[in-house]
């Protein structure tokens, strides 16, 4: 045995002994028993040198694909200087970022809180939500993901993940997602907030009808509940625009941002919220607090995350690249409408959902065979998610579009044969 194949044997064996042995076993069987080792851009390498299309990137972290030469100059800088805060001084890289979010978040969001995670964004919005309002209910959507800390959990619309850990939060419902009679139903005097994606991710990248997200604000401004937008997966440029509630000129009164925040380099996220929401946090300002949240690294790799993201105009891109993607994957439903039953998205946040969930493991294997790194949304395994960098290359695209032809003709003589 080589020496990286003993690596390789020695760290699933460490999954197995000391992290979980249900998750090596997946592994396996998905055809990943290797090591992922280098990055760069579009490309993943794993230990023994084969590179990967990295068309996951990362469920959303990877907008700017893997080890950005911006971000990761200004964390180096940052880290011979003070890498973390004394949470004591003022901390100017938080300060920058803080007025940066500022210029970028639609309308007159202004004040932000810096953490380490989308659900933590999460967690924060709805805390700010019945604070603000004094008001208790949360009403969501079914089929969505905010995250899984307990209160993201209450506001996140899938049994599977929320059953084992009943009683969760009280004052949370959910309706379902585009249904906006539902919604007017739901909500009411007593109701503190309104939490949605403006595309459900793990859902299944469920796109909704364009009077939609509208008609919530509507709804909100009616009631005086609070429209919190979890822009965690959806935001910084993925769907053709910075943020894709610009798609329906909506202003949430909080929006929650994580994932592509930090560059593909660090790990920050923040709820970002107007002036008047802010008001308990003026009087008591240590009524939310975190250790790490806003540290100096993190905020310098956000600051220049945003920065490339704008100057290098990304979310045009990303529209673009998204168009041509789609397009391609809309011939591919075409000519296989027996294994794909319909392809739906923004710029370049994708969704291809297939005819039956079980033909869904094949094509993953066979793409990962051929180099291509996708998988399911989380909530739902006959959706394929495809998120690759905004600066993948459209010779890349179309390796990606040759390999699933290939693998969906596997699929479907599959199909054929039951």
């Amino acid at each position: 045995m080589s020496d990286k194949e003993q690596m390789i044997s020695q760290t699933i064996d460490k999954y197995e002994k000391y992290i979980n042995p249900a998750m090596a076993k997946l592994f396996r069987f998905m055809g990943l028993s290797t090591i992922e080792w280098e990055a760069q851009g579009s490309i993943i390498r794993d230990i023994g040198g084969k590179e990967y299309i990295d068309c996951l990137g990362g469920y959303g972290v990877f907008n700017l694909g893997h080890r950005y030469p911006a971000v990761v100059e200004a964390v180096k800088s940052q880290l011979d200087l003070m890498p973390l805060s004394s949470k004591v001084l003022f901390n100017k890289p938080m300060a920058d970022l803080a007025e940066l979010m500022a210029e970028i978040t639609p309308g007159d969001l202004q004040y932000s809180f810096f953490v380490n995670s989308g659900t933590e964004a999460v967690e924060g919005s709805l805390k700010l939500a019945r604070v603000h309002t004094g008001r208790s209910k949360i009403v969501s959507t079914t089929n969505s993901f905010h995250g899984k800390t307990l209160g993201a959990l209450s506001a996140t619309g899938r049994e599977m993940f929320r059953e084992p850990f009943q009683p969760l939060l009280s004052g949370f419902s959910h309706v379902p997602f585009g249904d906006i009679d539902s919604l007017h139903q739901a909500v009411d005097g007593e109701t503190a907030a309104v939490i949605i994606e403006p595309i459900q991710g793990e859902g299944g990248i469920i796109v909704p009808p364009e009077s939609y997200l509208p008609a919530v604000r509507e709804i909100c401004n009616k009631t005086g509940a609070l429209l919190i937008c979890d822009e965690v997966q959806s935001g910084l440029g993925r769907t053709g625009k910075m943020f894709a509630v610009e798609h329906y000129g909506v202003v949430p009164d909080i929006m929650a941002t994580a994932k592509a925040l930090g560059g593909g380099v660090m790990p920050i996220g923040a709820f970002t919220a107007r002036p008047q929401i802010w008001d308990k946090y003026i009087t008591s300002p240590f009524l939310h607090t975190s250790t790490f949240g806003g540290n100096p690294l993190a905020c310098v790799a956000a600051i220049a995350a945003i920065n490339v993201i704008r100057n290098g105009g990304l979310a045009q891109q990303a529209e673009k690249s998204g168009h041509y993607f789609i397009g391609k994957l809309i011939e591919l439903n075409k000519a296989y409408p027996d294994v794909i039953r319909e392809v739906r998205g923004k710029g370049l946040m994708i969704g291809i959902e297939l005819t039956k969930e079980g033909i869904g493991g094949l094509i993953l294997s066979e793409m990962i065979d051929q180099g291509v790194l996708i998988a399911y949304t989380l909530n739902n395994p006959k959706v394929i998610r495809i998120e690759p960098p905004l600066i993948i290359e459209q010779q890349q695209i179309d390796y990606v579009i040759k390999a699933l032809a290939g693998a969906l003709e596997k699929a479907r003589d599959i199909l054929e044969d039951l």
